[in-house]
């Protein structure tokens, strides 16, 4: 990280809703790591989740950053969850450099059934769906899906297995959300929204590097001969390493990312780079549902009239537009 106003030997510190990108090279690892706090809070407090909604959507957004902010071109990600579960359906679209938007559907009578009977894990909020990441690229280029089924205990490993079964990269996440508690200025107990996680990944230079038996490239064609190194244990040793943070670290704004950073790999040297901003901003306009709706039949418009007006609503940022149906007199 560079900063113009640091003197020599000072670090800079990213702070919160600021993606950290870090390098071990040691450990031929490379990652992000963030923590989310204003921008989280008001995506959340908007919506008036019930706490288990929020809980879910809040780690749905973390896992979004940490991976839309490796994209190298213009474009989005979106991370989607599709099951039979009381959460039916959660999104987080991530669009480059940094603008977030985010939203859950879920079905609140099953909810209030699985929160009276204690059953509040991801899984069982989710049930039994898919996983899906998204990649578009703009108008002119394919977009990319990926589609994992939903196992595991969190998004967290339902993530890890889809890198480990798409992508064939090792990887390993860390996410944890919580509730900060603190007074206002009357006095009165205030509830925020943080988030905090990491994402690690183990991109060696040396393809023999990941021929080993607990590594995608370890399944090797019979009658190939592979150079092999058991002896490395890079890879088990930065797994080790990431294992031992406690969810309230990565969560807690007194220590930061390039402190969680430093506290686990200042052995091996870990390098840290300008970090990318994120902010709750949404992509929806006036002029793009006009031009949906431009594309209604004459039937439609009716049908999406009340009162001589048509009202669409965001379901990302709960902003409201107003349309007169005579702006569309021309519908086919």
């Amino acid at each position: 990280m560079t900063d113009s106003n640091l003197s020599l030997g000072d670090i800079g510190f990213a702070g919160d809703d600021n993606v950290v990108p870090f390098e071990v090279a040691g450990l031929d690892v490379r990652g992000r790591a963030v923590q989310l706090g204003p921008m989280l809070d008001t995506i959340l407090g908007r919506h008036d989740y019930p706490e288990p909604v929020a809980r879910l959507l809040a780690e749905l957004i973390t896992l979004t950053v940490l991976l839309g902010t490796s994209l190298k071109f213009e474009g989005k990600l979106i991370a989607q969850t599709k099951g039979d579960g009381p959460i039916d359906f959660v999104v987080a679209d991530f669009s480059t450099p940094g603008d977030m938007r985010a939203y859950a559907r879920y079905d609140e009578a099953r909810l209030e059934a699985a929160i009276a009977e204690g059953h509040t894990s991801p899984a069982q909020l989710l049930g039994s769906g898919i996983l899906a990441f998204t990649i578009d690229q703009g108008a002119y280029m394919q977009r990319y899906q990926g589609i994992v089924e939903m196992t595991g205990g969190s998004l967290a490993e339902m993530a890890e297995t889809y890198f480990r079964q798409s992508e064939q990269i090792p990887t390993l996440l860390r996410m944890a959300v919580g509730e900060l508690f603190t007074p206002d200025a009357d006095g009165k107990t205030r509830r925020r929204w943080r988030a905090g996680g990491m994402v690690v990944q183990f991109l060696p230079s040396a393809p023999e590097r990941m021929r080993q038996n607990d590594l995608p490239g370890g399944d090797v064609p019979e009658g190939v001969s592979v150079p092999t190194r058991p002896d490395d244990d890079a890879w088990a040793e930065a797994r080790a390493l990431v294992e031992t943070i406690e969810a309230d670290e990565l969560a807690d704004p007194e220590v930061g990312s390039e402190r969680l950073l430093y506290r686990l790999f200042n052995e091996h040297g870990v390098r840290v780079f300008p970090p990318t901003a994120v902010a709750d901003r949404c992509s929806c306009s006036r002029d793009k549902l006009a031009e949906v709706l431009q594309n209604f039949s004459a039937e439609e418009i009716r049908d999406s009239t009340e009162d001589g007006r048509i009202s669409v609503v965001c379901e990302f940022c709960s902003t409201a537009y107003d349309f007169d149906p005579a702006e569309f007199s021309n519908s086919r």
